[in-house]
């Protein structure tokens, strides 16, 4: 529990997602001030302090945190790495579109030290949801070279690292896929990168007009762990993309990933388990090698209805759903 009501500390807080009966948060406290933010800048120099500063953090450990929900007020106590989740049902109906929430980080007597806002966001009911990968899937990040990986991390910034091309025109016509652009389709980026860089992605994906949408990420790293960035079990990414399933029973979701490391295998182990709800995956052939191990797990998938496609240029990907009906 908190004593100092003069320490300088960050609550952290990720876009959550849900529905009125299932709805999650999460976040980090840290044991800093926050991170202004600075102007991005051209300079190698600047953007390698900048990503250092974002693996910088001394995370707060067993500390009290709270979120109030209409009437109700929610408590939970942050883990070894300072990671918190709020999970709960809403006691009124919960509208579509996306509602502020603001996270506090208490002392021993429950007042609030400091706090943090983020946002939750419950889908309209569409018939598709999207779940898609981060690393060689929309941004380019040679996930399969740790070299060329680190040397674009430390000298770009999100404003100058690139898309795939026509990525941004393939998921904008997801977005409205079946649907309408005040009714957008839902979507869901798991990706094996950190929750330090989480700002860093909110703001390539904002400034290159991707559709918004709901983060997860995987387990904070410290500075000295810095050159392990985005180095993870498969297992733990399979867990985030399960619960969304559970979360949105309703919804037929479309998986977009690449074969750079285990997405084909994942797509297919979840195609199988919850052949109802998938209705297509997209796999972008980033290691040639894989192409045909790729296709070979493709063909494994049991339920013949789930569209699969594996491609090279984003084109191939947008001709192939409209060729499916997916888009039009």
């Amino acid at each position: 529990m908190m004593k100092n009501k003069s320490l300088d500390a960050t609550v952290k807080v990720y876009h959550g997602y849900g529905h009125t009966h299932n709805l999650v948060v999460y976040g980090h406290v840290l044991a800093n001030k926050p991170a202004k933010s600075g102007k991005f800048s051209d300079n190698l120099l600047t953007n390698a302090l900048q990503l250092l500063k974002l693996f910088s953090v001394k995370p707060l450990p067993n500390v009290r945190v709270s979120l109030q929900w209409g009437n109700k007020q929610l408590y939970t106590t942050t883990e070894s790495d300072g990671f918190f989740k709020f999970e709960w049902q809403s006691t009124t109906e919960v509208a579509a579109g996306w509602h502020e929430i603001t996270v506090h980080l208490l002392n021993e007597q429950n007042g609030t030290i400091v706090s943090g806002k983020g946002e939750i966001f419950v889908p309209h009911s569409t018939q598709y949801g999207f779940i898609s990968d981060i690393d060689d899937t929309v941004l380019v990040s040679h996930s399969a070279d740790t070299g060329k990986k680190l040397r674009v991390m430390f000298t770009k910034n999100p404003h100058t690292r690139k898309t795939f091309a026509d990525v941004v025109k393939f998921y904008q016509l997801l977005s409205v896929a079946h649907t309408s652009p005040d009714l957008l389709n839902p979507f869901f980026y798991v990706s094996s990168s950190e929750w330090n860089l989480y700002y860093y992605l909110v703001e390539f994906f904002n400034h290159n007009g991707l559709p918004k949408g709901a983060f997860l990420l995987n387990q904070i790293k410290r500075w000295y762990q810095l050159l392990k960035t985005g180095a993870t079990k498969h297992q733990g990414k399979l867990v985030r993309v399960t619960r969304i399933l559970h979360a949105f029973p309703k919804q037929k979701f479309v998986l977009l990933g690449d074969n750079s490391q285990k997405d084909p295998e994942i797509y297919m182990s979840i195609a199988n388990k919850y052949s109802e709800q998938i209705a297509a995956i997209y796999i972008r052939n980033i290691s040639p090698q894989k192409e045909e191990l790729t296709l070979g797990m493709l063909n494994t998938i049991t339920n013949k209805n789930i569209h699969f496609c594996q491609f090279k240029h984003t084109d191939e990907a947008i001709a192939h759903a409209k060729d499916v009906g997916l888009i039009t």
